[in-house]
């Protein structure tokens, strides 16, 4: 039986372009998802009133202080030594923002709609850290800048240079942006938020407490220092300062690279369990 109409009218052009999908498509659904959910919101207001309270409050009680000596409120430290209080209080809100921007999709099985829709998994996990790290970097540094403002116009002080001042800026967003990638790298290989935010808290604060409670043990004292040095508050505070936490502790941009090399080595082993493991 022959067919009702002729060939050329059977076939079906889509007026819709198809072509391939690549990485500003996997971006483009991350900035939908990220911005879209109320746990960015909250998060990230969080952070920035933790950090404009807190600085802001801790500026204001240093400048009323009256050494009568003769000496600077800060002891000679830069003034944006005291931005890290509220650097590590927001940091945590940052932490769990980052383990709900990936462990969140494998608590509801949005995760295999995410990777029916882009097949590669390394590109969903690449869009996902660089939205989320410019995202973070861009609200953290504005907020510390404007801090930082405030922290050298009613604090008497020492000058602080040029560097000083871009640690205290972009170098504290890089900071928690990069830390907020190793809080990502930890969801994706936990796959569940709760575990992976304790996790993230453990590796926070876990190890300073570990060294308080090794003092007066001198065969301990190798491994206390270890842990005053490397501790992610020690390296907050050796970043901001002209010094670390205790004397050899590493300062200046070293604790940034220390960092970014542990969220390098925790989002490798990401991508490749991502690749390996099935969802």
């Amino acid at each position: 039986m022959s067919a009702a109409y002729p060939p050329s009218q059977q076939q079906y052009t889509s007026p819709i372009p198809v072509r391939r999908a690549h990485l500003g498509d996997a971006l483009a659904s991350e900035w939908t998802k990220i911005r879209s959910v109320r746990s960015t919101l909250w998060t990230l207001g969080v952070m920035v009133a933790l950090m404009l309270a807190v600085g802001l409050l801790i500026a204001w009680a240093v400048s009323s202080v009256d050494t009568g000596s003769g000496e600077t409120a800060t002891g000679g430290e830069p003034v944006f030594v005291l931005g890290i209080y509220g650097v590590l209080l927001g940091s945590l809100c940052v932490v769990t923002l980052g383990v709900l921007t990936i462990a969140s999709e494998y608590g509801t099985g949005m995760i295999r709609t995410t990777l029916t829709a882009c097949p590669s998994r390394g590109r969903v996990l690449t869009a996902k850290a660089v939205v989320f790290f410019l995202l973070v970097f861009t609200v953290t540094t504005a907020t510390a800048t404007l801090v930082a403002a405030v922290q050298v116009g009613v604090i008497d002080g020492p000058e602080p240079t040029g560097e000083q001042w871009l640690r205290a800026t972009v170098g504290a967003g890089l900071f928690v942006a990069t830390l907020g990638l190793l809080a990502l790298g930890v969801g994706a290989l936990v796959r569940h938020s709760a575990g992976a935010i304790t996790i993230m808290i453990g590796v926070i604060l876990l190890p300073l407490v570990a060294g308080l409670f090794m003092m007066g043990t001198e065969s301990l004292r190798g491994v206390q220092e270890f842990l005053f040095k490397y501790a992610i508050p020690s390296l907050l505070i050796g970043f901001y300062s002209e010094s670390g936490l205790i004397d050899g502790g590493p300062h200046g941009w070293t604790p940034l690279g220390i960092l970014a090399g542990l969220a390098a080595v925790v989002l490798g082993g990401a991508y490749l369990m991502l690749s390996r493991r099935d969802v």
